[in-house]
């Protein structure tokens, strides 16, 4: 088991910055949707604390962790997104 997937079953706050229709198509289990256009003006809906950010590929929420950290955020990517997550047989949600 990798570490994001131990920091998720130990309930950590996953952040997903995907489109609305790729969140729907299906997401890690408990993940938090907002999308990356929209985190700047969301910020208050960020727990504080670490956050795992996490994407399709790890791409985009590589963008938003700087975003965060510049934000003085504490904030990891996930670096092979959800992909990473289903490749590995591991459950999402729709």
């Amino acid at each position: 088991m990798d570490t994001f997937a131990a920091e998720h079953a130990m309930g950590a706050f996953v952040l997903d910055v995907r489109e609305d229709d790729e969140f729907a198509e299906g997401h890690v289990p408990g993940a938090v949707h907002i999308p990356m256009g929209e985190v700047g003006t969301r910020l208050d809906e960020l727990p504080e604390g670490r956050i795992l950010v996490i994407c399709r590929s790890g791409r985009r929420s590589r963008q938003v962790v700087e975003f965060l950290q510049s934000q003085g955020r504490e904030a990891v990517n996930v670096s092979d997104g959800t992909l990473g997550w289903a490749e590995r047989g591991w459950p999402l949600e729709s």
